[in-house]
């Protein structure tokens, strides 16, 4: 049977959760050069890159952030290490407000999975 490993990083001063996790959050499911976020999940507040690493690593289901949580910090830019709310981050057109780094604008597609609609 396998382990799970959790090969995370530390990037902007937090711990990033994740399988083959790079210095700008990139991981072993989605890794192209926009990549470079990671979610804080609201069940367990802790940072990955994606569902599919917390899917992997975490011993419980995920939970999406609710409406009345969208301005807590929960989405960390790879590139420079700030923390954009979800509505800062779900209001930003893609582009880190800080850094002005461009992330993947596909992430869209998968906002269910992270915040509540």
């Amino acid at each position: 049977m396998s382990r799970k490993v959790d090969a995370g990083r530390t990037i902007g001063g937090v711990a990033v959760h994740g399988r083959a996790v790079d210095p700008e959050t990139r991981c072993a499911h989605w890794h192209s050069p926009l990549d470079i976020i990671a979610i804080r999940f609201a069940c367990c507040e802790r940072w990955y890159p994606c569902n599919d690493c917390h899917a992997e690593l975490a011993d419980h289901p995920p939970r999406v952030w609710p409406h009345t949580a969208f301005d807590e910090r929960a989405v960390l830019c790879g590139a420079c290490g700030h923390q954009l709310t979800v509505n800062e981050y779900l209001g930003c057109d893609s582009t880190c407000t800080r850094c002005g780094a461009s992330f993947n604008p596909g992430c869209a597609l998968h906002y269910h999975l992270y915040f509540a609609r």
